[in-house]
């Protein structure tokens, strides 16, 4: 929630500032490579070291952050802000991807989407925040939400005590960190390269929706701002759904499935996306968010069965890998949109999901796992 407040006012913050879309875009970098180059690192440590606690002191991160950015007097200050926030994401994401498969009793798939649907939930909750909040009262009133963020970290707290406790036992997936997949490691390395491809295509294609969708139905369709925040919203909402289903029908009907459909299976209303009245535009966006957020559980999970007992390690990087996309897509396309338009964005964007393609190439872990279990 707190993470997509920052998107959500950049009309606010574009006026009040004074700022162009390149600008925009690094403000949206700023935030995401800081996620992105930190929370690989953070993984490989907390793979060795298990730091319970780093749970509640990812959302202190945050807190501060929050609370810079709603008394930010200048654009500086803006970009440290988003830093903060980006730092409190890469501290907390791969300790608790690790938390979610602990709890998940085996239903590994189940226990990222709804982990991430938290999160999906959240970002869908920001524009509407902005909109019936921050934007009648102000940057500053962001503060309030700092609320929100004590009490995560009261939460927090609580599953750090949880997790601490635990009994760690030898579970079906230490066995499978003991003795590997019977896969060589040149198809693993492969796999990965393909997984982080469509990660890219993922992120890079939504990069263009969750940092530039206000303004392109602001400019094309001459909607109000506040409009624009809901639409905003029911795209986050559809996303969240999206993340929900996506594990579970992961775990029934192979991941490898889920992984063709939500990225290539984007592509026929991407292209037509551009090209659309406002009522499809929105009935388009809402499909493409369902479909395309299903990827990333089934993605995360199929990398950490490709690298058992690295799980802190593959969520960094996939998290990591993902935030990054997602900063520099909108850095790049703020660009584009200044030195073009931001109709030739979404078109050029529109071609992202064909990358999906490429997940022909991933090898099917139901029978390698089956082949080295004998």
């Amino acid at each position: 929630m707190v993470q997509s407040l920052l998107p959500a006012i950049y009309p606010i913050l574009k006026s009040s500032f004074r700022l162009d879309f390149g600008q925009i875009g690094l403000i949206t970098l700023t935030y995401n490579l800081t996620a992105s180059l930190l929370q690989p690192f953070v993984g490989l440590y907390t793979d060795r070291h298990p730091h319970p606690y780093s749970l509640p002191v990812g959302m202190t991160f945050t807190l501060v952050g929050l609370v810079m950015l709603a008394f930010a007097p200048n654009y500086g200050m803006l970009l440290l802000s988003g830093a903060l926030v980006g730092m409190g994401s890469a501290v907390f994401h791969p300790e608790s991807s690790r938390v979610a498969r602990l709890a998940s009793g085996g239903q590994h798939g189940l226990a990222q989407s709804l982990f991430q649907v938290g999160g999906n939930g959240g970002t869908a909750l920001g524009p509407l925040l902005a909109a019936f909040v921050v934007l009648p009262h102000g940057q500053t009133s962001m503060a309030w939400f700092s609320l929100a963020a004590l009490l995560g970290i009261a939460f927090l707290t609580g599953v750090g005590r949880w997790y601490k406790g635990h009994p760690f036992r030898k579970t079906k997936d230490a066995g499978r960190a003991a003795h590997g997949l019977a896969l060589p490691r040149k198809k693993v390395v492969l796999a990965i390269a393909i997984l982080i491809a469509l990660i890219f295509s993922k992120y890079f294609y939504l990069a263009s929706i969750s940092s530039y969708y206000t303004f392109y139905l602001i400019s094309k369709f001459h909607v109000s701002v506040q409009a624009s925040q809901l639409y905003l919203a029911v795209f986050l909402g559809a996303a969240a759904v999206g993340t929900l289903a996506g594990g579970p029908i992961g775990d029934r009907i192979g991941r490898k499935l889920v992984i063709w459909w939500s990225i290539l299976g984007v592509l026929p209303f991407s292209l037509l996306l551009p090209y659309v009245n406002l009522f499809w535009t929105v009935l388009l966006t809402i499909v493409i968010g369902l479909v395309i957020a299903s990827a990333f559980s089934a993605i995360l999970v199929y990398a950490q069965e490709l690298v058992p007992g690295n799980i802190g390690m593959i969520s960094g990087v996939f998290f990591g890998f993902a935030f990054g996309m997602g900063g520099i897509g909108a850095a790049i396309l703020g660009e584009v949109a200044d030195h073009t338009t931001i109709y030739f964005v979404y078109r050029l964007c529109s071609f992202l999901p064909a990358i999906g393609i490429l997940t022909a190439f991933l090898p099917d872990l139901k029978h390698a796992d089956r082949a080295s279990s004998h």
